[in-house]
């Protein structure tokens, strides 16, 4: 899988362990997490470990995850990638998340673009699949505009603090 990729106003790189203060940031703030299945984080430490879950996930050929920087000032403003890559099936799931003073302005749309491209032409994978929570009006609108077809609900699919939540599947082909 590509380490890094670049469009007309972002860097996507592979998370790197130099990111951990940055990325606290973003997954510290409970706005940014309300819809991700984690708790905010409270410590660096925490960023530095999934850093390095992602990093051995991607060793293994099964996962990427990348940092958003703006090309222009080198600042870091989200993550993206490939939670789970099926090399069997040719698909993957996507997940991406921004910094809420970055919301509204294409930012996630340019970067899952991104990585549409690279699955597509990069990887040879014929599905992309996105999980959201019914509540994230924002995420369902981005998967909307990229022409994602929402196939339906999974009722009770996501257990997050011992409750059970439902979970939108979004999903675009290779020949959408």
């Amino acid at each position: 899988m590509i380490t890094e990729m670049s469009t007309e106003r972002l860097i996507l790189r592979k998370m790197e362990a130099a990111d951990s203060s940055a990325l606290f940031a973003l997954w510290s703030d409970p706005q940014v997490t309300r819809f991700m299945n984690i708790d905010p984080f409270t410590s660096e430490a925490q960023a530095k470990e999934m850093i390095q879950l992602f990093d051995r996930l991607h060793r293994n050929k099964q996962a990427i995850r990348y940092s958003i920087f703006i090309r222009e000032t080198k600042e870091l403003i989200g993550s993206c990638g490939f939670n789970y890559v099926d090399s069997e099936n040719a698909k993957a799931e996507i997940a991406y998340d921004l910094s809420r003073h970055f919301w509204g302005r294409g930012f996630g749309s340019e970067a899952v673009a991104a990585l549409l491209h690279q699955a597509f032409y990069g990887m040879g994978l014929n599905r992309i699949e996105a999980k959201v929570d019914p509540l994230n009006k924002n995420s369902i609108h981005l998967l909307k505009k990229l022409a994602f077809h929402f196939e339906g609900t999974q009722r009770q699919s996501e257990k997050i603090n011992q409750q059970f939540f439902d979970v939108n599947m979004y999903s675009k082909l290779k020949s959408d």
